[in-house]
């Protein structure tokens, strides 16, 4: 029995192992500003806990993700919530906003997503977003890599991000006709409030996929035994991931 799709997505698990993603969203949630009466598109909506304060401060929003079972928890909330992937966009013209939290660093094919994003739009439109820089996770990555090495496997092919430099982004935006406003790459490390092997398990099913569904516990265990040096605060007993983020505000004229 090999592990789950990478698809696969358990909204129960991410909202309780997960439950800084929205929380460390709120930044990007002030820039793009949402104003009553607008129509957003959230991409990557997840669940749609972010989904649901755009709608909170008086805007239409429309939620998009790839993933069925978040598109069904967005839902259950409420929600306009459609499953549609990034790069296969369909809408034309008719958003004030696009939003997007840690979700543009999934989508693989992202001069696709950033031109049916530029589509959707209206003009003065605005692309807001925050997602996975170059150097994101970089110490997490190296052990998982590590670890699957022990095993004879190569996961190079397997990693499922997409982290790009500001200067790589920069270029994507501005080929298709946005005028980029800001864009800040960061560090930001965060504490998970929970074990790694808790982020193993909602974030690293591309990895899972490799191995017999028997053998990923002592995966995990593995990988946390390698990366313990680095990401675990032991005078707090806490674990953290070495994220960089992208962040920017783009304009569609």
């Amino acid at each position: 029995m090999t592990a789950r799709s990478p698809r696969d997505w358990n909204p129960e698990a991410y909202a309780r192992d997960a439950a800084y993603v929205p929380v460390l969203g709120h930044d990007v949630l002030r820039l793009v500003a949402p104003r009553a009466g607008e129509h957003i598109l959230d991409l990557g909506c997840g669940d749609g806990a972010l989904t649901a304060e755009l709608v909170a401060a008086g805007a239409k929003v429309t939620g998009v993700d790839a993933s069925p079972a978040q598109v069904a928890a967005a839902r259950a909330r409420g929600l306009d919530a459609r499953e549609m992937a990034g790069d296969t966009l369909t809408f034309t013209g008719e958003f004030d906003a696009v939003f997007s939290n840690a979700a543009l660093h999934w989508m693989r094919r992202p001069d696709a997503v950033v031109s049916r994003v530029f589509r959707a739009l209206r003009p003065g439109g605005r692309f807001v977003a925050e997602f996975g820089g170059a150097g994101n996770i970089a110490r997490l990555l190296k052990g998982i890599l590590a670890a699957l090495a022990a095993r004879g496997i190569d996961g190079a092919p397997l990693v499922p991000w997409f982290f790009p430099t500001p200067e790589d982004y920069f270029a994507r935006l501005t080929t298709v006709g946005f005028e980029v406003h800001s864009m800040e790459h960061f560090p930001r490390p965060t504490d998970i409030g929970g074990d790694i092997e808790d982020w193993l398990n909602v974030f690293g099913a591309a990895f899972d996929s490799a191995l017999p569904e028997s053998e990923i516990p002592a995966f995990h265990a593995d990988v946390a035994r390698r990366v313990r040096g680095d990401l675990f605060d032991a005078a707090r007993g806490t674990w953290w991931v070495d994220h960089v983020r992208l962040r920017f505000h783009a304009v569609r004229p």
